[in-house]
């Protein structure tokens, strides 16, 4: 795949969000009309190549690339949540850390029974989220067929907690 304009506006911020750490920031690929649409038409075409049925994106920036992708394939979106957001009858999933762990939660509406699912996030890291998004469709009884990110660190090996699920990673680090 040539470059994406995508990529070129990625910036790093060293040392953030604590020292060590390079952060990639995404912010300038919203800035830029052209380069969010570039970023949203990948996804969505590998999304509907997939057969997706709904696109269930993640808290936050998950939305950020979902909601269009849904609008663009005409399908529904369903939020995958961080703890105590959602207001009605939901289910939750807890995922490991490096120090810790974390929860994440779904309507248990949000997505009907043998649905195909295609989960959006901006960015692959471990792939602890992605892989409790993951399970809470699969807990749904609807069938994950398949991942995008705007970003994968492939140094974090997060593919190797997704083993199984279609990855679609547009630009890698």
């Amino acid at each position: 795949m040539p470059e994406l304009l995508a990529e070129r506006l990625i910036r790093d911020v060293p040392d953030f969000p604590k020292p060590g750490i390079m952060f990639k920031d995404v912010a300038p690929v919203l800035q830029n009309p052209a380069a969010l649409q570039e970023v949203v038409d990948h996804i969505a075409e590998d999304a509907k190549g997939q057969g997706a049925e709904v696109v269930v994106g993640i808290e936050s920036r998950g939305f950020v690339f979902g909601v269009p992708v849904a609008l663009q394939l005409g399908v529904p979106f369903a939020m995958t949540r961080k703890l105590g957001k959602l207001p009605f009858d939901r289910i939750t999933e807890e995922y490991a850390l490096e120090y810790g762990t974390n929860t994440v939660e779904m309507h248990v509406d949000a997505i009907d029974p043998g649905q195909r699912a295609y989960i959006i996030d901006d960015l692959l890291a471990t792939g602890g989220t992605a892989a409790a998004a993951a399970r809470l469709v699969e807990r749904l009884n609807a069938h994950v067929c398949g991942m995008g990110f705007m970003v994968e660190l492939t140094f974090l090996e997060g593919r190797k907690n997704l083993l199984g699920y279609p990855i679609r990673a547009l630009i890698k680090y």
